[in-house]
């Protein structure tokens, strides 16, 4: 994973919602782009927003995927916003 595929997919027009899976099996939702910070400059951290103040500042290389259909399923049953989940 690259900090510019994660740019791609948070820029994205129309914005799909993905879940960030990383190598420890937890699972990050992205419901929006405004619950992803990255920095203007490569980088090799990104801050994932959670409901609330909750945030989780993410290395990029414990990155395995970002799962578009996994969101998606989870907004269809009415998930609790941005932040983790167990596997």
């Amino acid at each position: 994973m690259t900090i510019e595929q994660l740019r791609i997919a948070a820029r994205a027009k129309p914005f799909k919602p993905f879940t960030v899976c990383l190598t420890d099996g937890r699972k990050l939702d992205v419901p929006h782009p405004e619950c992803l910070s990255m920095a203007p400059e490569a980088a090799r951290t990104f801050i994932v927003w959670g409901p609330g103040e909750n945030y989780r500042v993410v290395d990029l290389l414990l990155v395995t995927t970002l799962d578009f259909a996994a969101a998606q399923e989870t907004a269809a049953e009415g998930g609790n916003g941005a932040g983790e989940r167990n596997p």
